[in-house]
């Protein structure tokens, strides 16, 4: 390895300046010039076209900051194998050999993932960092921690806004059809109900656990003030296994319908329900809340940050996954272990294990559920028990959320 390119695909998130960063500073360590290849799949395929492209010498390198969330390489999201051109292949080596680039460091999730295995089963040398903020692959992905980070500080701040007006929040969340986002953010800020795809929501439960926990914060509060705070993925099923999606959006490159308006059918569900309730009346009389035709009912609001989960700063955590993640991918690189996904540097070990089995979907553990519902957590079923099973651990252990 001579010279190495360096690119990131699909969404944005923290720790990504962390795997270019890294990457860059291992091969310059090691005598390889790392590149930048910009803008993930589409600047590879047109890479035959540009006329420079950034050498990140150890003093560009320097000036990447790693603490910043995105990608100083930019992304987008292409998948190689639709592109309608049948020399497509032909093309992305002649653009790489234009620049004597002999490998790639490859940072993408699930889908950006399943292009690193084409472009590896097409004979291009390539190591795959693990990144999605989804959290929903084999192995810890840079981004997880900073999105949860940032879910749950949404959360804790939501409830004093719902606490002062005594409303119903629903503030929902990415994750597409796993819901680890959702459960670990929606956890660390204490949220009422979880709602996830891996369990289907049944309505009439949340609107028990809630109608309960909201009017009882209520009645025992000294101001008469309460909130009820609920997370959802955007992956929502109802309890009939149907999913919640804007039907006008299309399909994504991937092939993937566009997930829209969790939170706002939440909210549907729930106004409904407290409207048909003959109880609510009484309820909102004894909080002092009541008044005819203007205030009959608590009010359900939606917030979707969106973005905002996947941009700013990242977490300490992925910073320093994301450096270790690079710079492993540059030392499996150089000594030939190509096709190959990283899970991390361990002291005097670098761990990876094959790309097609780590991009596999790996969805919420509903055994972890289980521990949650039995401190008090909804998840829009009924609570399954939590049935334990005690193991001494030995040695070191790795866990990722």
């Amino acid at each position: 390895m001579k010279k190495i390119g360096i690119l990131t695909s699909g969404g944005d998130c923290g720790g990504l300046n962390g795997v270019v960063k890294g990457a860059a500073q291992m091969a310059n360590s090691l005598g390889i010039t790392p590149y930048v290849i910009p803008n993930g799949y589409a600047g590879l395929y047109n890479l035959i076209d540009m006329d420079l492209i950034t050498a990140l010498t150890p003093d560009r390198a320097d000036k990447i900051n790693a603490n910043l969330a995105g990608s100083e390489a930019g992304h987008s999201r292409v998948k190689v194998k639709k592109i309608d051109d049948p020399k497509k292949y032909e093309r992305i080596k002649e653009g790489m050999k234009k620049f004597g680039i002999d490998g790639l460091v490859i940072s993408g999730g699930d889908d950006s993932g399943s292009v690193m295995v084409d472009l590896y089963e097409q004979g291009i040398k390539c190591v795959h960092a693990p990144k999605t903020m989804d959290l929903d692959l084999q192995t810890y992905s840079v981004g997880g921690d900073s999105t949860v980070n940032k879910i749950a500080a949404y959360v804790e701040e939501l409830k004093t806004t719902a606490n002062t007006h005594n409303r119903i929040m629903v503030l929902e969340v990415f994750g597409r059809y796993a819901g680890h986002t959702a459960f670990r953010g929606g956890i660390a800020a204490d949220a009422d109900a979880i709602l996830i795809p891996e369990v289907p929501t049944n309505f009439d439960i949340v609107y028990k656990h809630m109608k309960e926990r909201f009017f009882g914060r209520i009645l025992k509060s000294d101001v008469l003030a309460g909130q009820y705070m609920i997370v959802v993925a955007e992956g929502l099923k109802t309890a009939d296994g149907s999913e919640i999606y804007d039907e006008s959006a299309g399909v994504d490159s991937f092939g993937h319908k566009k997930l829209a308006g969790a939170a706002k059918y939440v909210c549907q569900e729930l106004t409904k329900r407290l409207k048909a309730d003959p109880e609510i009346k009484e309820l909102m009389k004894k909080a002092r809340m009541f008044v005819e035709k203007m205030n009959e009912i608590p009010e359900v609001r939606s917030v979707v940050p969106g973005h905002l989960v996947r941009c700013g700063h990242s977490s300490a955590y992925d910073v320093n996954f994301g450096k270790e993640a690079g710079a492993a991918a540059v030392l499996l690189l150089n000594q030939g272990t190509v096709g190959v996904t990283i899970v991390g540097i361990d002291g005097d070990k670098v761990r990876y294990m094959e790309s097609k089995k780590a991009i596999e979907q790996r969805h919420v553990d509903l055994n972890q559920v289980a521990v949650y519902e039995a401190m008090g957590t909804c998840f829009g079923r009924t609570p399954q028990a939590y049935l334990p099973k005690f193991e001494k651990a030995e040695g070191r252990i790795t866990r990722h959320l």
